[in-house]
């Protein structure tokens, strides 16, 4: 070629290099600019991990851009740009593991290129290591495979803010590249810049995570409460739900005391013994724990033997039901590990089993004494001569513990019978023990010969006497004197007793009320008295008759009640009861919302 020819070839191959550096330079400084106007005033977190990284990548001619975020437990992958969406990339880095700690020495962007494995390493089967070059130094590092990204040529960016590493960002290509001083320089102006928002997008994020698992817990808490019995299904539900929120898999697991072991069926291999040491020995003591189960852990490493995933924790919710219940929630071995916000959710669950099972044993351990009271004090009506009665109590519900309805009919001497039926406010032990006191109570007054006003007064200031009790009563206490033909009754707060007369079949009701029993101290109570004569019948019932709802949400109310008694009344006095609560499962399609109670007594012998 001649000299002339040569040195004019030489010229426009200059040229071109120029020119292809001066756009490269066009679109460094255009795409760090897009950058910026990307994220000025941003409050999207979504636009810093997939626009932001789009445009590194485009800015760079990269292949890639990864981002992480600094935790308490190491860097947390936040992002990938859509080249990488197929490729591996590591979800977690320990703090110590080689890249970070590089970058955080040096300071600002390194410039690495992974070296080709040794043939002695091929051999060896699956590489566990690498070695990693500085480009600037041409220093090597042996580095951990598995936290090295999917790039044989990257750039390692570290993010400063206040003295302290808060990301680590990732641009490279998967092939041999060159990595320009000039470019780290740049990526480092950029890491600069975006520091702050980062900052900002890292609390965004960590705000959003952690409301969004309180809602979750506040969500299994609401569901645990909705159940009567806490079954080993319940229980697996509440912690399968608990997995799904953290992407893991929940292993629940069965203790065998008698062989030192735990039973667990694993997502890969199925059932195993673990060996108890692995669990038990963290597990210690009653109350609810939740212990991380990292890569370094025994049980981990036991976990991942088997080819099982092994990064997670260990709920353990004491003991429920006479066994204790524990739980792993596992990752893959190369996924993110719990973060705290996580190992404090599932805290949360575990205390909230363990709440849910002491509720369950308390809810039945109050319908055992419940119950017991209601049998030592049953509503039976005693036999007097010259009257017929009949009395009911129903449930709202099947599984409901004994409220605080009740009614007695007590004989007394002279011709003299004591009617009582009373509601307590409440349900469980507390009701049935009031309502127990209270009938203890006006049994005595009554045999002491008492008008009933005297001894509802009585009874009030009894009941306020117990100053730890916040209940009150409406009850209804009737002497009825068949030598004489009257019957003397006080109503405080209860609803009016109708009375059925056998003369004109007229329907009368008794509408002398007081205030409610166990509420006021200057509470005042009076006696109403009416005439009774053979064959009148008396009906006395608590509010869960006329509040009884039908499903367009009517009351029955006290007009449908006398409906109903009219209605039945030419049926006979045998079977009132049953067919006036027929009368109400008709009107609400058998649900009642409260407590029913009715008596209904017949004066045969009267003067």
């Amino acid at each position: 070629m001649p000299a002339g020819a040569h040195d004019e070839w030489v010229s426009r191959e200059e040229h071109e290099r120029v020119v292809e550096e001066l756009r490269r330079a066009n679109r460094r400084l255009s795409g760090t600019l897009q950058i910026v106007l990307d994220t000025l005033d941003s409050e999207n977190v979504a636009t810093l991990f997939s626009r932001v990284l789009e445009e590194i990548t485009s800015t760079m001619a990269a292949e890639g851009t990864v981002v992480y975020l600094a935790e308490p437990d190491g860097y947390h992958l936040r992002g990938k740009s859509e080249g990488l969406r197929a490729r591996h990339v590591p979800r977690f880095i320990a703090f110590g593991r080689s890249i970070e700690t590089l970058a955080t020495r040096a300071g600002g962007a390194l410039r690495l290129r992974v070296l080709p494995a040794e043939g002695s390493e091929l051999r060896a089967g699956r590489l566990t290591t690498r070695m990693v070059q500085d480009e600037s130094s041409k220093e090597t590092h042996r580095v951990d495979a598995e936290v090295l990204p999917p790039f044989k040529s990257f750039y390692a960016v570290p993010v400063w803010f206040g003295g302290h590493v808060v990301s680590l960002i990732e641009v490279g290509w998967s092939r041999s590249h060159p990595l320009r001083e000039e470019d780290a320089e740049l990526l480092d102006a950029v890491a600069r810049y975006l520091s702050v928002q980062l900052v900002g997008a890292f609390s965004a994020l960590r705000s959003q995570k952690e409301a969004r698992l309180r809602d979750a817990a506040s969500r299994i808490r609401v569901q645990l409460l909705e159940h009567e019995e806490l079954t080993r299904e319940a229980v697996e539900e509440a912690l399968g739900r608990a997995a799904t929120e953290l992407a893991a898999t929940a292993v629940p697991m069965r203790e065998n005391p008698h062989q030192n072991t735990v039973m667990a069926n694993l997502p890969v291999t199925g059932v195993h013994s673990v060996p108890s040491d692995l669990v038990m020995s963290a597990a210690e003591g009653d109350e609810p724990q939740v212990l991380a189960v990292n890569e370094e852990s025994d049980l981990a490493n036991w976990l991942l033997e088997l080819g099982e995933p092994s990064i997670g924790a260990l709920l353990d919710a004491g003991q429920l039901a006479g066994a204790r219940l524990l739980c792993l929630f596992l990752r893959d071995h190369d996924a993110e590990p719990f973060d705290d916000l996580e190992l404090a959710f599932l805290s949360d669950v575990a205390g909230d089993l363990a709440s849910a099972a002491r509720g369950v044993e308390e809810r039945s351990a109050d319908k055992r004494i419940s119950q017991a009271l209601q049998t030592g004090m049953k509503n039976e009506l005693q036999k007097v001569r010259g009257i017929s009665a009949e009395g009911l109590y129903s449930s709202a519900t099947a599984a409901a513990f004994v409220g605080g309805d009740f009614y007695d009919l007590i004989r007394l001497p002279d011709r003299r019978a004591c009617v009582i039926m009373g509601d307590v406010s409440g349900k469980g032990v507390e009701a049935a023990s009031v309502s127990a006191a209270v009938r203890t109570a006006l049994a005595a007054y009554s045999w002491e010969g008492l008008r009933p006003a005297h001894m509802v007064r009585l009874l009030n200031d009894f009941l306020l006497g117990f100053s730890r009790l916040e209940t009150f009563a409406t009850l209804f206490v009737g002497i009825a004197d068949l030598a004489h033909g009257r019957l003397t009754y006080c109503s405080a707060g209860h609803p009016p007793a109708l009375l059925l007369r056998a003369e004109t079949g007229a329907l009368e009701s008794l509408d002398v009320q007081s205030g409610v029993v166990g509420a006021f101290s200057d509470m005042r109570y009076r006696d109403g008295r009416m005439r009774i004569c053979s064959g009148d019948q008396l009906l006395l019932y608590t509010d869960g008759t006329t509040e009884a709802r039908a499903t367009d949400g009517r009351f029955f109310g006290e007009d449908g009640l006398r409906d109903a008694i009219m209605r039945i009344a030419p049926h006979g006095f045998e079977g009132t009861c049953d067919r006036l609560l027929a009368e109400l499962d008709a009107f609400t399609d058998n649900h009642l919302d409260d407590d029913v109670a009715i008596v209904a007594l017949r004066f045969d012998e009267v003067g």
